[in-house]
């Protein structure tokens, strides 16, 4: 008899459906799983007979085939156990067929446990666009599916529940979706930083506009410590971004029972030695690197140019795009990486080029900068200076403005823009693209002059312009401005007028 029961896999963040098909009938005994199965696929087999007979089930000594389409398709991973278990024994007549509009994925143990598995919120939201209406899970992956709008999650602990709630004998609670608000998270105070109210303000600017910083300077003085602030002044997460970012998290392996959403914006910080795979993405069957870990949140570069060559210029194409795309054997997939990149760098091998204390020579000063390329740095709006903390400062018991207050201005900023940007695709300053610069950063006579002298004695290119001009509209923005002024050009500029390589020659 032939049997079919739906299910899903993942591609990338997306779900996609796969349609399991089980035939049994007469001949040698045999278990054979086709549709392009990776090996977790196939081991399937064991799990499903040693669960089948933990529970009671008995599984006839037949030839068994199980297909799983689209057979062109690569299928990887446990997803499949409970689909294949259902459709032997509805092949079999042991239950009826579920239904068309009846889903199920999920990892079986010997025992008939159902463990959980990676891509439960995707592979929902896919049921939802196929029409599904209940959706069987693993207990485990229930509150995550359940964010899944438009379909019935039902939580399953074993199959021998599983089995009593589809003959009728007793039924499964759906699980109740919880609500998408943000969940509040204890970062670092801005109020514990002493003096740099340059490189605050700076930040503040960056935050507003999602805008990429760059901060330069000494050891000790502080430029870890405020990156690591930088989350607690950024806008509340919306439902939409909590969701993307879920779905990103969720494919890597990092939800939960106890973490189902994102619901708070993450700060990942990988060390210099990473890989350039583990930044982009990738693995023998892709997976996020941190440059999508980072999506809507923040990625922080400390030591930048102790990152190797490679590794930096995976970020170019990204911080353009918007995404990264990752081609493996196995396939290729697209990623969403819209991040907001947060380097911070010594100004030379020891850290205090310029002091007396410097040994470094012009040589090893150069060498140091050009392991940062220049079109990389073109991809940084702001290029601010951490400078060395007076003693005054550093005594100072003067309490510093807390992240509360700076992100009040940033939350009235982001507010301006989201109403600026209304029914289009763009959401913060920093992805504007050329036709909503020429709408919105309009200049006037005396910011045309101001630009034109940058232009021509900074040597700026047509990236650094656009650029000068979305930093500008942020800082307006901060102002409560409706047009960019002067001022506001001015300062932009200045967060690009700062080279710490201008004395290497």
């Amino acid at each position: 008899m032939l049997a079919r029961i739906r299910s899903f896999g993942v591609k990338g963040i997306g779900g996609y459906e796969v349609t399991v098909e089980c035939y049994v009938t007469n001949g040698l005994p045999s278990f054979d799983v086709v549709g392009l199965p990776d090996a977790a696929v196939k081991e399937a087999r064991e799990r499903v007979r040693a669960a089948a007979k933990s529970n009671g089930f008995h599984l006839p000594a037949s030839r068994i085939t199980v297909n799983l389409a689209p057979a062109d398709t690569k299928k990887a991973g446990t997803v499949y156990d409970l689909p294949i278990f259902l459709g032997l024994l509805a092949a079999q007549g042991s239950i009826s067929q579920p239904g068309p509009d009846k889903a199920f994925f999920g990892e079986l143990s010997l025992g008939g446990e159902l463990r959980p598995v990676s891509g439960a919120l995707p592979m929902a939201l896919e049921a939802v666009r196929c029409g599904v209406k209940e959706l069987f899970v693993p207990a485990d992956n229930a509150d995550e599916a359940a964010y899944a709008d438009g379909v019935s999650v039902y939580p399953v602990g074993n199959v021998a529940e599983l089995v009593a709630h589809l003959r009728g004998e007793r039924s499964i609670a759906p699980a109740v979706p919880g609500e998408l608000e943000h969940i509040e998270h204890t970062y670092p105070d801005f109020a514990d930083v002493k003096g740099q109210d340059n490189v605050k303000r700076a930040m503040e600017i960056a935050a507003a506009g999602g805008h990429n910083i760059l901060l330069v300077g000494p050891p000790g003085a502080g430029k870890s410590m405020m990156s690591k602030r930088l989350p607690g002044i950024l806008p509340d997460m919306t439902k939409e971004e909590m969701l993307e970012c879920t779905e990103i998290y969720s494919v890597a392996g990092l939800t939960g029972k106890r973490n189902p959403i994102i619901s708070t914006r993450q700060f990942r910080s990988p060390h210099h030695t990473v890989s350039a795979a583990a930044m982009a993405g990738g693995g023998t069957t892709p997976r996020p690197g941190e440059i999508s870990l980072a999506h809507n949140s923040v990625l922080f570069l400390d030591e930048l140019p102790e990152f190797r060559k490679d590794v930096l210029e995976v970020l170019r194409q990204p911080l353009e795009d918007g995404e990264v795309t990752v081609s493996r054997v196995a396939g290729s997939v697209t990623y969403p990486a819209n991040f907001m990149l947060v380097c911070a760098m010594n100004p030379c091998k020891c850290g205090w080029y310029g002091h007396s204390r410097c040994k470094c020579t012009p040589n090893e000063v150069r060498a140091y900068h050009n392991r940062i390329s220049g079109p990389l740095l073109d991809r940084i709006d702001i290029i601010v200076e951490a400078p060395a903390l007076e003693y005054e400062e550093l005594k100072s018991r003067t309490p510093s403005e807390s992240s509360a207050e700076i992100k009040k201005r940033v939350n009235a900023a982001r507010g301006a823009q989201q109403k600026r940007f209304a029914g289009t695709e763009i959401h913060k300053n920093a992805d504007m693209d050329t036709k909503a610069l020429n709408r919105f950063c309009a200049l006037d006579a005396d910011c045309e002059a101001l630009m034109h002298r940058a232009f021509d004695s900074m040597g700026l290119t047509a990236r650094s312009y656009d650029r000068i001009l979305r930093v500008a509209r942020t800082i307006a923005d901060l102002d409560g401005s409706e047009c960019i002024g002067a001022a506001h050009i001015a300062e932009a500029i200045q967060y690009r007028s700062f080279d710490f390589r201008e004395n290497d020659a």
